[in-house]
């Protein structure tokens, strides 16, 4: 089924019980031309909205009366999914669960605001804006009945990894991802063996969660996945996940490539931006860099990718059939910035075949 774009007007259900939240939210989306916004202070008050209008995105808090979060999202995502994005807070269980509502079929996750609309910054208007056009537009699967809940408790512990000294990859895998993206990150880097070459990722993602979602794929993966901390070194078996609200580059010191992490405006509506990323390692690695553009909305990543095919780089899109929202590698590819457009399954495939390749020329 191919992606769809947004409809019109865009129908915005926000299910909220702090009466604060519900009104910055309104009031911020009302402003939008192509949007109607919808108000419920509970699951029960929502589904109930929802018989009178289908809604084709749904804001959703997780700590509520009556019914949580969690179980409205998942009751949702087995009758009749809806686009849904995690309106959730910053510290604690929140970011847990926010987590979880992720593999409940959740595309993405919002910052409460903390205080009023006045105080609700004009760069948070804009990404939320932004993210519910994109949800508007994505591709969502129906979760089967049988799925099992993910337990409210925290994950295990990681298993130790023997430890071994950090040297420097020989090759830079930049990764860019918005909607949909944890997900494909999450397929891709499962996938990537102890020996993969080193990978810098920008996902759209708040801070505080991208930490979070470090965490959890690094429980999951063979490889060492942490959010990334400015001077650290790029090096085999190990992926540096940009963190939420501040720009990451790659730099390089003879042969060792380190990433710089940095404030500053937001960069093609975003910040983390991916073309931040990637123009940085088109300057650093040039040939030796190899870059990724995933599944999300807009075009945040397209110049970027376009430099680094231009410094030699090869460049790879994900297809339109695997992406939940065929944005981000359209605009790629609509530019001249991609050398090959891959399904999803076969990304970690071409990013272990970098490393080989250069096993290969050094034989």
């Amino acid at each position: 089924m191919p992606n769809h774009n947004p409809p019109f007007p865009i129908q915005v259900l926000v299910v909220d019980d702090s009466a604060v939240v519900r009104q910055v939210m309104q009031s911020i989306l009302s402003q939008e031309p192509d949007m109607a916004v919808t108000v419920a202070a509970d699951p029960l008050i929502a589904m109930n909205k929802m018989k009178q209008t289908r809604p084709h995105v749904v804001l959703l808090d997780l700590e509520m009366p009556r019914m949580d979060g969690l179980t409205f999202l998942r009751k949702i995502m087995t009758e009749d999914p809806i686009p849904t994005l995690v309106c959730s807070g910053v510290a604690g269980k929140g970011t847990d669960k926010a987590l979880w509502a992720m593999d409940e079929g959740a595309l993405g996750i919002v910052t409460k605001p903390r205080i009023g609309v006045s105080n609700f910054l004009h760069e948070s208007a804009v990404m939320l804006i932004d993210m519910v056009r994109a949800a508007a537009g994505a591709r969502i699967r129906r979760l089967s009945r049988s799925t099992v809940a993910r337990p409210q408790s925290t994950l295990p512990l990681p298993q130790p990894r023997p430890r071994r000294p950090h040297i420097s990859s020989r090759r830079v895998v930049a990764i860019g991802a918005s909607t949909g993206g944890t997900e494909a990150l999450t397929e891709i880097l499962t996938a990537m063996p102890k020996d993969s070459p080193g990978i810098v990722i920008v996902q759209h993602m708040p801070e505080v969660f991208t930490a979070a979602f470090a965490q959890r794929l690094n429980q999951m993966s063979q490889i060492e996945v942490k959010e990334a901390e400015p001077g650290d070194l790029i090096s085999p078996g190990r992926a540096l996940i940009a963190p939420g609200n501040r720009h990451m580059s790659v730099t390089r010191h003879g042969e060792q490539f380190f990433v710089e992490i940095y404030d500053g405006p937001l960069i093609s509506r975003h910040r983390p931006s991916v073309d931040v990323l990637f123009r940085s390692v088109a300057q650093a690695a040039g040939a030796d860099g190899l870059g990724i553009i995933l599944t999300g909305m807009g075009n945040d990543g397209a110049q970027g990718l376009l430099e680094m095919k231009k410094s030699g780089a090869e460049t790879v899109a994900q297809d339109e059939a695997s992406c939940v929202v065929f944005g981000m590698p359209k605009e790629a590819i609509a530019c001249g910035a991609v050398d090959l457009v891959l399904p999803l399954s076969n990304i970690p495939a071409t990013i272990s075949a970098a490393s080989r390749s250069v096993v290969r020329q050094e034989a």
